[in-house]
């Protein structure tokens, strides 16, 4: 009879065993389905500050534009917050999935470069190239245009052209530099995002295949068909 017992104890465990090991393949795998989710909540978000950015440069709405990026940093802010939750999750005992909680650890270190070098082009893109730049007549010396003396106006030499030159020339390479890290952030995240539909995959074939055991040992006379 102990013998008998010991047997049904250790197929319990198994069974226990089991269910657990795809209702966690299942919880993964929603968790990382948020984590996609959450994404898309940022893409839309940059969908939208682009589009405003446009709007602003065109019409110079500022209220609009600042309420915009009020709105989008909230959003940036809750997302970072989920992300940051399920990161927690996933280092969990019971999930025990530390490389899945690096992997998303390092989007959310992508997305921070690529939000602050967002913000970055679209403050030089203000500003403008030092040459193109709009005069400011605030400091010159008469409100008449009749007896105006412009504080802006300078001799042309050598000298002040190479100066405008090298201005220029430091606008274009921040410029440049700015928008070569935002690629190389989206490819990093794009390449990590596909790496989380691939466990996704695995992890819910993994929770099917739990199921069909279950189902298997609890009718272990049913024939099956093939």
């Amino acid at each position: 009879m102990a013998e008998v017992h010991l047997k049904s104890t250790a197929g319990d465990a198994m069974e226990v065993e089991t269910s657990s090991a795809g209702e966690n393949a299942a919880g993964v795998a929603g968790l990382l389905r948020g984590f996609l989710a959450v994404q898309q909540r940022r893409a839309v978000a940059y969908s939208n500050l682009g589009r405003g950015f446009s709007e602003y440069m065109a019409t110079g709405g500022e209220i609009a534009y600042q309420q915009l990026c009020g709105n989008v940093t909230a959003e940036f802010n809750d997302c970072s917050t989920e992300i940051i939750e399920m990161v927690s999750l996933l280092s969990k005992p019971h999930l025990c999935r530390g490389d899945l909680a690096n992997l998303l650890k390092d989007v959310q270190a992508h997305e921070r470069d690529k939000l602050q070098l967002t913000a970055r082009i679209q403050v030089l893109k203000k500003a403008g190239r030092p040459s193109e730049r709009l005069v400011n007549h605030d400091h010159c010396r008469s409100s008449s245009m009749a007896q105006h003396v412009c504080a802006n106006l300078k001799e042309i030499t050598e000298a002040s052209g190479t100066e405008d030159a090298e201005a220029d020339a430091e606008y274009d390479a921040a410029l440049k530099e700015a928008i070569q890290g935002i690629q190389e952030a989206v490819t990093s995240i794009n390449e990590h995002m596909e790496e989380v539909r691939y466990e996704i995959d695995a992890l819910e074939a993994e929770a099917v295949g739990s199921s069909l055991n279950e189902v298997e040992e609890a009718f272990p006379d049913t024939v099956s068909i093939k």
